[in-house]
């Protein structure tokens, strides 16, 4: 596979096959992903894989702290910027609406949208996730540097036939997961990411979120 194929058929998988993925495969792309760029090559990221009996004792865990914090544990840093101004507030409403759309939820089914929200902890089904930390000490740069070899796991789950979703989410119940896992204190927990194999059938897989056009992104002084 071509990297503009993968690039141009990755998308957010929210429904996931009932497909196990080998450890030897989730080695091979992670070790691979070692070659991502980073600043003096501090290659500031921490990455933990989690599956099988595991996966299922974490995921038990957070249903029952589930219904102790429906809003989750208090967050370590805001996932989205407050008072949000366009034209990101408009993207990010959107995107939320053809989601729900496409599963046939309506804005005002509000019971029906917080129970797909919690497929978020779930990992939407895929039997592997994979969860991101950076040491605390490090700085904007460096959290730039964790986002480029995060895209470069997508990409080479792509190349292995594999799907993804990057998912904020379970920052939410952060303090469960950094427990559960034993993740260091001096490290702070950032994001997960489910990873397997995209149910091509479902109606979530079935839209793409919309990009803006070449002229609103890109300035050209040549």
């Amino acid at each position: 596979m071509k990297i503009s194929e993968a690039v141009a058929s990755r998308f957010s998988v929210r429904a996931f096959l009932d497909k196990p993925v080998p450890e030897a495969q989730i080695r091979r792309i992670l070790d691979r992903a070692r070659q991502a760029p980073s600043g003096g090559n501090l290659q500031p990221w921490h990455v933990y894989a989690v599956a099988g009996q595991p996966f299922k004792q974490l995921k038990e865990l957070i249903r029952l702290r589930s219904t102790e914090l429906p809003r989750g544990e208090k967050p370590e840093y805001e996932v989205y910027p407050p008072n949000l101004p366009d034209p990101y507030r408009s993207r990010r409403f959107k995107c939320g609406e053809d989601l729900y759309a496409a599963i046939g939820i309506p804005r005002e089914d509000k019971l029906a949208r917080f129970m797909q929200f919690a497929k978020n902890l779930e990992a939407f089904g895929a039997p592997v996730v994979l969860f991101f930390a950076i040491d605390r000490f490090m700085g904007l740069n460096q959290w730039a540097h964790l986002g480029m070899f995060m895209q470069t796991i997508m990409l080479l789950a792509r190349e292995e036939g594999l799907d993804t979703c990057p998912q904020e989410a379970w920052s939410t119940f952060h303090e469960t997961i950094t427990g559960f896992l034993e993740i260091p204190g001096e490290q702070m927990f950032y994001c997960g990411m489910a990873i397997g194999y995209a149910d091509r059938e479902h109606p979530i897989n079935q839209w793409r979120t919309e990009r803006a056009p070449l002229e609103d992104i890109a300035h050209f002084i040549m």
